[in-house]
């Protein structure tokens, strides 16, 4: 029997009540759906709506019902369930009667998929989080086995300053940590039940929300009917700040893959997570990287299709709101999937120093440094740079570095250049000026190194307090 059937005369089409059904992918939700509904009649009992014992034995059902779904992979082949909450529904009454059917007082399915989508939402926050935290783990890592070690920073993919590796490392660890941030807020804004909110206008049972909110981990319940049964803002968010992931990850893998190839040298790709090739007997090939470079522009098409979805729509609850799931679930469990990748491959990985090193030692990535040591000789910077620019240009004809000239050389193009101009030019000298906050400058990166372990720990906490 249809939940809504009792207004119809003739069945559906065939055809149509197959396509239309929502149940082969909504029943991930199943767990979700036991959880509110389990709130929901406490709050009938509560209200006087149904008596202690139709608690009692609701409850019962639905821990039988969770337990069958857990445990038997079968329990869920049903041909006639239109979506979850038809299937629980069913379900319930099969096993209990016809106290089952009490437990729809005072609801709707609008409300019901809004709370299971918000509990979903939390969850999978929750989940990317832990996940999170362990990738962050892994650049901190790499970070302090790097050392001292240098290499060359980019810009335009051009040679630009040398860097510690350390350094370079935690920019990616900057980058993820914002993506754990952004999802860390928006689950402030998915954290309130729609419960209580019925099809459009509220219930028609005085139900305590606050009571069902706080039973589901709720901070609060949401406070428009109309707005609760149509607002999928959450799940769009949620898609926006995993779609910030994915580009995160995409340029990661990206740069991983470039640095990997014999050009560059400076990473060393871990075989578990590399294949070869089925005619070159030489090739390693970084394959996880590139599918993650791939899977983001899946993820990113999740959110178009959700917005595009969503757009059209009046207030408030309309059938096309059942598309905004499917790309949910999918760019969650992509996102979910992709990270404890990501991260075995981070630790595993190799880096060659040496080439980074000898990389981060040629190209005129002293330039800078050598104008500024200008500077400080009361040269304006506009003519240091000027000076430099042309002793660089002087180098390139006569392949060398600016190390390789002599003091009488330099002072051609910048008189103001003393005995101790080829000092400035050291790595150790250039690295040591950028002696900023964020600066590559020894001691600032072991401050960050530092403060980064404090925000690691932070972040423990938080996904220990959210299991």
């Amino acid at each position: 029997m249809k939940m809504w059937s009792g207004r119809f005369r003739q069945p559906l089409d065939p055809e149509f009540e197959r396509w239309q059904r929502s149940f082969p992918f909504d029943q991930q939700l199943l767990e979700h759906e036991v959880d509110s509904s389990r709130a929901h009649a406490r709050a009938l009992k509560n209200a006087g709506a149904i008596s202690a014992e139709d608690l009692a034995s609701i409850l019962f059902g639905l821990d039988q019902l969770r337990e069958k779904a857990l445990t038997d992979p079968s329990f869920l082949d049903d041909e006639e369930a239109e979506d979850v909450h038809h299937f629980v529904e069913k379900k319930l009454v099969c096993l209990i009667g016809d106290a089952g059917y009490k437990l729809h007082t005072g609801r709707s399915r609008n409300e019901q998929i809004a709370t299971d989508l918000r509990l979903y939402v939390r969850a999978a926050i929750d989940d990317l989080q832990l996940k999170l935290t362990e990738f962050l783990e892994s650049f901190l890592a790499c970070a302090e086995r790097a050392g001292s070690a240098a290499m060359p920073s980019y810009t335009h993919l051009q040679k630009a300053e040398p860097v510690l590796v350390a350094h370079w490392l935690l920019a990616y660890f900057e980058m993820f940590g914002r993506d754990s941030e952004r999802l860390a807020d928006g689950r402030k804004r998915a954290n309130l039940c729609p419960l209580g909110s019925g099809p459009v206008a509220g219930a028609t049972i005085e139900l305590d929300r606050n009571a069902m909110a706080a039973d589901l981990g709720f901070d609060a319940p949401t406070a428009n009917s109309i707005d609760a049964t149509s607002d999928r803002d959450f799940a769009i968010e949620f898609l926006t700040a995993l779609s910030v992931l994915g580009v995160h990850l995409s340029r990661w893998a990206e740069e991983m893959i470039l640095f990997s190839t014999q050009e560059f040298g400076f990473v060393r790709l871990p075989e578990a997570y590399s294949t070869g090739s089925s005619a070159m007997p030489q090739k390693k090939n970084p394959d996880l990287l590139e599918l993650i470079r791939g899977k983001a522009g899946r993820i990113a098409g999740s959110l178009t299709a959700l917005l595009m979805s969503v757009k059209g729509q009046p207030l408030a609850y309309n059938k096309d709101m059942q598309e905004t799931q499917e790309p949910l679930f999918e760019a969650a469990e992509t996102a979910s999937t992709l990270l404890p990748l990501a991260t075995g491959w981070m630790n595993a990985v190799n880096f060659d120093f040496g080439r980074m090193q000898a990389a981060a030692e040629s190209g005129f990535m002293n330039a800078w440094a050598a104008a500024t040591y200008l500077v400080e000789r009361g040269v304006a910077f506009r003519l240091a740079h000027e000076q430099v620019g042309k002793a660089v240009q002087f180098c390139v004809e006569s392949s060398c570095e600016l190390a390789d000239l002599s003091l009488e050389q330099v002072r051609q193009f910048a008189p103001a250049a003393g005995a101790d101009f080829h000092a400035c030019l050291k790595l150790e000298s250039v690295l040591a000026i950028h002696n900023v906050v964020g600066g590559t400058a020894p001691n600032r990166v072991r401050q960050a190194i530092a403060k980064a372990k404090q925000r690691v720990a932070a972040l423990r906490g938080v996904t220990h307090a959210n299991a």
